[in-house]
């Protein structure tokens, strides 16, 4: 079963942190470049109905395997080992990104504009940084963790 959730996480990794490169080195390059916080907006509601669901099978796959792997959650806050170490560093990688993402949701998506552009680019940048630290995080599990 761990085997399972193990691919479930990785497949939905691939889907959150894939999206976040192509957004970042694709998409977000030309939106600057037009200043059209219209392609933005279309490529972000493409990608929610994907990225979503993905972030959220990640959230579900990772807490499982945290518990299987570390079955008292104390020690995920107060981490002694490698593996509780890497576990407590993916859900502060989580809360940051959720911070992030909800600050871009709430305050900057509801006004972009061509003059707030940089400024979701700076958010589209963080989410991007914090899911590529989660990929590294999560391969350092496979060598015993942090």
């Amino acid at each position: 079963m761990y085997a399972f959730a193990l691919f479930l996480h990785v497949l939905a990794a691939t889907v959150w942190t894939g999206g976040h490169l192509v957004l970042a080195f694709a998409v977000l390059p030309r939106v600057l470049r037009e200043r059209s916080p219209e392609q933005l907006l279309r490529f972000e509601q493409g990608y929610e109905r994907i990225g979503m669901p993905a972030l959220a099978v990640q959230v579900v796959t990772g807490v499982w395997m945290a518990h299987l792997l570390v079955p008292d959650v104390s020690d995920w806050l107060s981490p002694s080992t490698p593996v509780a170490r890497a576990i407590a560093l993916k859900l502060a990688l989580l809360a940051a990104t959720a911070l992030v993402a909800l600050h871009a949701r709430f305050r900057v998506i509801p006004s972009l504009s061509a003059r707030t552009l940089p400024l979701m680019a700076g958010h589209v940048a963080a989410v991007t940084l914090l899911s590529v630290a989660f990929v590294a995080v999560g391969v350092s599990l496979r060598f015993g963790g942090v």
